[in-house]
């Protein structure tokens, strides 16, 4: 371990950790410059801690305090047997950047795909994110897709 990351746990999401997700979720939406409804949030809450969903997320703890989020999600691919993993969303609060506290999220994820059985973990960013790429072009590599979406 890194002396950035020294002292830095990284824990799934529990029920008891609301109060401590809640401002790296709005950070992150922020970020992005998006305001999700009250009723989306709730549901991420109850999806990250319901054991039949397929999404899944954890903290980055320094100390008693949240740094770092990621979410993911298990989803099944028509090309593999064993299911892909969506690493939908990471985001690390702005004091603690360039510590490697997302490569160590990032790190989480491809463990818990691990042992879940996927066959890939994949991700997007926005174009304009250029501090995380520098990031994932050392630890992924571009699929050369580019992504298409319609809003219904």
């Amino acid at each position: 371990m890194d002396s950035g990351t020294a002292g830095i746990a990284i824990r799934p999401i529990g029920p008891g950790d609301r109060e401590a997700w809640w401002p790296l979720w709005r950070g992150y939406q922020t970020f992005y410059k998006v305001d999700l409804a009250t009723e989306v949030t709730d549901t991420t809450w109850s999806r990250l801690n319901d054991p039949a969903e397929p999404v899944d997320g954890a903290l980055a703890w320094r100390g008693p305090e949240a740094i770092g989020l990621v979410h993911h999600i298990r989803h099944r691919s028509a090309w593999t047997i064993g299911d892909y993993c969506y690493l939908q969303d990471l985001f690390v609060a702005d004091g603690a950047r360039g510590l490697g506290i997302g490569r160590r999220l990032i790190a989480h994820v491809y463990a818990a795909a691990q042992a879940a059985g996927c066959s890939r973990v994949h991700w997007l960013t926005h174009e304009t994110n250029t501090d995380a790429m520098q990031l994932y072009d050392r630890i992924a590599e571009k699929s050369g897709f580019v992504q298409y979406r319609k809003i219904i």
